[in-house]
């Protein structure tokens, strides 16, 4: 953790009560002029800290971006998700970053966050949108050790992470809609893309992408998305702490991958089934043009879907673009 992560910790620590120069400074192991050099540094970046010649410092307020020291602070001691955070101000996409890291031999639970993205993709290859600040755009580097058909399982666990992120920090109750979707009111917030890299078995890598749609507007929508796409703040009615949801997305993934990890998949299915729309209806699964009609029943012990078809066959679906009759 570096020395301005530890700062903001203290500082959090501290709540609403000043945290002395000497505390800080004993803590950290330097100097009072060292502690102020690093307090100022945080400062030009819009971190609010009161400066009391007899109390000390106090964090007052936070700015509008993602810092990877302030994210590190909100954390406190993840396993593995968050343990490595990096924000670029622009990258093509998250999921290209994360990639080039497992090349390169990075450990596992390391994150991208991207403040903007000129090439964010979602699945079968779409555009997603990533207007600067206003949303959560990142990916997230596993080695699980999991076959690559058990990958679906991160996709189920990453979904009901986000749905425990989203309603604790605004308050709304996503749904969750078979394969990767958030849904607020029955129109798309978040997505997850799930891309690995496997040689036959074992699986070697899993990037995580996740893209929130936080604080955009109608406006940041083009007419055709507004019909099927919208956003935290429009949904809550006022503007989300990006930084504090981020931290609560990390927590709420790196409790549910050690869930993954230690052999409790099934746990997770049961609470990912609980919150998503899809299960018990009738659907339509388009397979690169292929429509496969049937009542979605449940998910199996690798995370796949299970439908009954209208020829009464059950079905093993692992993608698709799904849309669910009335």
């Amino acid at each position: 953790m570096t020395i301005d992560a530890q700062i903001l910790t203290a500082l959090r620590a501290g709540e609403d009560r000043f945290v002395t120069g000497g505390d800080l400074a004993q803590h950290l192991g330097l100097t009072r002029a060292a502690i102020a050099a690093r307090i100022h540094e945080l400062r030009t970046l819009g971190y609010e800290i009161e400066a009391s010649p007899h109390d000390g410092y106090r964090l007052r307020a936070c700015p509008d971006l993602l810092h990877a020291d302030d994210l590190v602070s909100r954390l406190g001691k993840p396993r593995v998700v968050g343990r490595d955070i990096r924000v670029f101000r622009e990258t093509t996409s998250s999921n290209d970053v994360a990639e080039k890291l497992a090349a390169d031999g990075v450990k596992e639970g390391v994150v991208v966050f991207a403040e903007s993205q000129s090439k964010g993709r979602g699945r079968l290859g779409r555009r997603w949108i990533s207007p600067a600040r206003k949303g959560l755009w990142f990916s997230i580097l596993l080695r699980p050790a999991l076959r690559p058909f058990e990958a679906t399982r991160l996709t189920i666990a990453a979904a009901t992470a986000l749905f425990r992120a989203i309603r604790a920090e605004t308050g709304l109750f996503p749904e969750i809609k078979w394969p990767n979707d958030l849904l607020v009111r029955g129109k798309k917030v978040a997505g997850i893309l799930t891309e690995l890299k496997a040689e036959l078995d074992p699986l070697r890598y899993l990037v995580l992408g996740i893209g929130v749609d936080v604080n955009l507007n109608a406006s940041d929508f083009s007419d055709e998305l507004r019909k099927t796409a919208t956003s935290l703040k429009i949904e809550s009615g006022e503007s989300v702490d990006r930084a504090a949801l981020a931290a609560s997305i990390l927590r709420e993934l790196d409790r549910d991958y050690a869930r993954l990890c230690s052999g409790q998949f099934e746990a997770i299915a049961e609470e990912w089934e609980e919150h998503c729309t899809t299960i018990g209806r009738n659907v339509v699964i388009d397979l690169a043009g292929r429509k496969i009609q049937g009542r979605a029943e449940c998910l199996d012990a690798d995370g796949a879907l299970l439908l009954r078809t209208q020829y009464g066959r059950l079905e093993r679906m692992v993608g698709g673009d799904v849309r669910v009759e009335k």
